[in-house]
């Protein structure tokens, strides 16, 4: 390109600002012509502080009203008024283009340095200049770090790119209603992520619907894992994931098993507590970690046997109390009944066997590390993983999901800086896990926690989320407002008011 992208002559400009906010920016039509050839989302270049800056807004709305004038004093029927139309425009602006910038040429960046200046020409960015200015969009991209998100409506031959890396390392969210495409775009995006240099996403799958990308006959790129199902637990197969109960921290586990209305929940909740933090220094003591054992805490994710518990809390409900006279009812003598038989219910549930029935070779202490490295790793394979949540029953998902993605945030958090890498945790469907905390119930609480503490502090540590939902009205507004990027589809926000 010799010269700069935008080149206007006086038929392209369609009128003047005429006011401006925080937001917005009116403007008076003065080419009626020119308006019938404006829409929804027509880009619109407003001339700037100097002669090499223009700011780009986007046209959301146009009108034409007509007004009645008197007529000229000079001529014309003095008892007639005459009818004119008076067209106006607004837009929002989105970023600053400049001819030069310092060294550079033809840049462009979001956001607005200054806002428009009252009087100020605007001009329609369309034909040759429209063409030119979508070819500078992520022109200056490495192809490496070229991340193809589609074309551009406003001109079909113009590619959008984005800079891999910048989308990836800041929350996003894909939004749209049922059937606007929302897997396809999903499927596409990853395709494209997965020829990056350094790709690494983990695809949190509620319905198995992505199982095609890793199938590497048909030119699938990710690497599939399942969460381990009822047919999964006498034979496990090397993409099986468990996640075993001692990976939950103490609310978690006592938000599937404990309720709050027992009379003995806080007696229930004291003695799990206490029995979990002595199976958890045992397993220390038996691996040699002696270091460990002196800041470990019983949220710490150490091994332990299930069944040691149940046989302490069946013992603490029947063991009596020594009197004066005799025997005496126990202090926690049939207090943790319920609780008992409520923990044995999720045991025998072949369903929670992922969580309840792991390999023995869990309970090993090292057991964990080789699960994470697996998840982790992107230096080998693809980096690109796929975890399949299809058999994990609906009433646990929010837990197992904000357990997981703790532990790899976890992982990141106390990772050394110069080793760490940039991780994507991508969350598809995620009303059913990531609800307004007002509608959360005992168990969605816990994975909004998690995924909340990654919304607002995750960038600092290179992990980062890409929310995924046909129903952004029913998904925590605390993480939509810490998303940077927009994939909007067609969406029904129905009652949604955070923007």
């Amino acid at each position: 390109m010799t010269g700069p992208a935008l080149v206007f002559v006086d038929n392209d400009e369609i009128g003047r600002v005429a006011g401006v906010d925080t937001s917005r920016v009116a403007i008076d039509v003065t080419n009626s012509a020119m308006l019938t050839r404006v829409g929804i989302g027509q880009l619109v270049a407003i001339k700037g502080a100097t002669q090499a800056e223009f700011l780009i807004a986007m046209a959301d709305r146009v009108t034409r009203s007509l007004r009645e004038e008197l007529p000229n004093p000079e001529g014309g029927d003095p008892g007639a008024l005459t009818v004119s139309p008076a067209d106006h425009m607004q837009a929002f602006v989105i970023g600053t283009y400049r001819t030069v910038d310092g060294d550079k040429a033809d840049t462009f960046k979001r956001g607005a340095d200054s806002f428009p200046q009252i009087d100020r020409d605007c001009f329609v960015i369309d034909g040759g200049n429209l063409q030119r200015f979508m070819g500078i969009l992520g022109a200056g991209f490495a192809e490496e770090e070229r991340l193809k998100l589609g074309t551009f409506v406003a001109d079909r031959s113009a590619e959008a790119i984005a800079s891999g890396d910048k989308f990836f390392q800041r929350h996003a969210a894909i939004l749209g209603s049922t059937g606007s495409g929302k897997s396809w775009a999903v499927a596409l995006i990853l395709e494209r992520a997965a020829k990056l240099k350094y790709p690494n996403l983990i695809v949190f799958d509620m319905h198995g619907e992505y199982e095609p990308l890793a199938d590497k006959s048909k030119g699938g790129f990710a690497q599939r894992f399942r969460i381990a199902g009822p047919g999964d637990l006498a034979a496990p197969k090397d993409d099986t994931l468990f996640l075993p109960y001692w990976l939950l921290n103490r609310d978690e586990m006592l938000s599937m098993i404990l309720d709050r209305s027992d009379q003995n929940a806080p007696n229930q909740a004291s003695r799990f507590t206490l029995h979990v933090r002595d199976l958890k220094g045992m397993t220390l003591d038996a691996s040699g970690k002696s270091k460990v054992k002196e800041t470990f805490t019983v949220d710490s994710p150490i091994p332990y046997a299930i069944s040691d518990l149940v046989e302490r809390l069946r013992t603490d409900n029947i063991t009596k109390g020594i009197g004066k006279s005799g025997p005496v009812k126990g202090e926690w003598e049939d207090k943790l009944t319920r609780f008992i038989s409520r923990l044995e219910s999720k045991l025998d549930d072949r369903r929670y066997g992922f969580m309840f029935s792991p390999p023995p070779a869990a309970l090993d202490y090292e057991w964990l590390a080789k699960q994470i490295v697996k998840l982790l790793r992107a230096d080998s394979g693809s980096g690109i993983k796929i975890i399949d949540f299809s058999e994990v029953p609906a009433d646990v998902l929010p837990v197992v999901t904000g357990t997981l993605a703790r532990l790899l945030y976890d992982v990141q958090f106390w990772m050394n800086a110069d080793a760490r890498t940039p991780i994507t945790l991508l969350c598809d469907e995620a009303h059913l896990y990531l609800p307004v905390k007002d509608d959360a119930d005992a168990v969605q609480r816990q994975a909004l926690w998690s995924f909340e503490r990654i919304a607002k502090e995750g960038r600092k540590y290179g992990f980062s989320l890409l929310v995924v939902s046909q129903r952004p009205s029913d998904v925590s507004r605390t993480i939509l407002s810490q998303c940077n990027n927009f994939l909007a589809l067609r969406a029904r926000f129905e009652s949604w008011s955070m923007i």
